[in-house]
């Protein structure tokens, strides 16, 4: 049984699209339940200035992946990164234990799109030394 927060965004989710040229993205999947999901962010001054969601699955995959993005917009990346996946469930009113996988989905994508900018943004500085020296 899923909680109302639950259906609500899953019935009405936010944030789901795709950002042209994102700054970045992240992607995850469970080959077990067969979800997917894709997070794409616009980032200014180091703040989740937008995000949405693309997501092939369950009713619990697409409702943690639209609480996820609203918990991380506006925040600044650092305070993103530790939104978990216990956060996302209890943000829903909790989810049956079966779908908690769901849940650890949604925080990993958004933490593998947050780390892909990071890792970009440390090659462009070590390119910008490197020219420098």
């Amino acid at each position: 049984m899923y909680s109302d927060k639950v259906m609500d965004h899953f019935n009405n989710p936010r944030n789901m699209g795709e950002i042209e040229n994102p700054d970045a993205v992240g992607q995850v999947g469970n080959p077990v339940c067969g979800d997917i999901m894709k997070i794409y962010l616009k980032i200014k001054d180091n703040k989740i200035e937008d995000i949405k969601f693309k997501t092939f699955g369950c009713g619990a995959a697409i409702a943690t992946s639209s609480m996820v993005t609203e918990m991380a917009k506006g925040k600044d990346l650092e305070e993103a990164l530790k939104i978990s996946n216990k956060m996302v469930a209890e943000k829903l009113d909790g989810l049956p234990s079966e779908k908690l996988h769901c849940s650890n989905l949604a925080a990993d994508a958004l933490q593998d799109a947050i780390n892909d900018y990071l890792n970009e943004k440390d090659k462009e500085n070590n390119v910008s030394e490197e020219s420098n020296a």
